[in-house]
């Protein structure tokens, strides 16, 4: 039976954990195998953050050259 791909979990739901695999790591209570473990879980986790956000970046400037409108998160180049 193939391998069942894996649904790339929400920017929420990668966050939540990342942060939960950092404080376990601050707390220096996991042998070192698990840390290093933990480790490439986040760093794998952190890429997943970073390409959502810039996805949602493009988004939005895509969305701003429809409209007209060069607004960035907020700013605006109306006076």
């Amino acid at each position: 039976m193939p391998a069942k791909e894996e649904e790339t979990p929400s920017f929420e739901a990668s966050l939540e954990r990342l942060e939960s695999l950092i404080q376990a790591m601050e707390n220096g209570d996991i042998p070192l195998a698990d840390l290093v473990a933990k480790f490439e879980e986040g760093s794998k986790l952190l890429k997943q953050c970073q390409s959502q956000l810039k996805q949602a970046e493009l988004k939005i400037e895509q969305l701003n050259l429809k409209t007209g409108k060069l607004e960035e998160f907020g700013l605006s180049n109306e006076d």
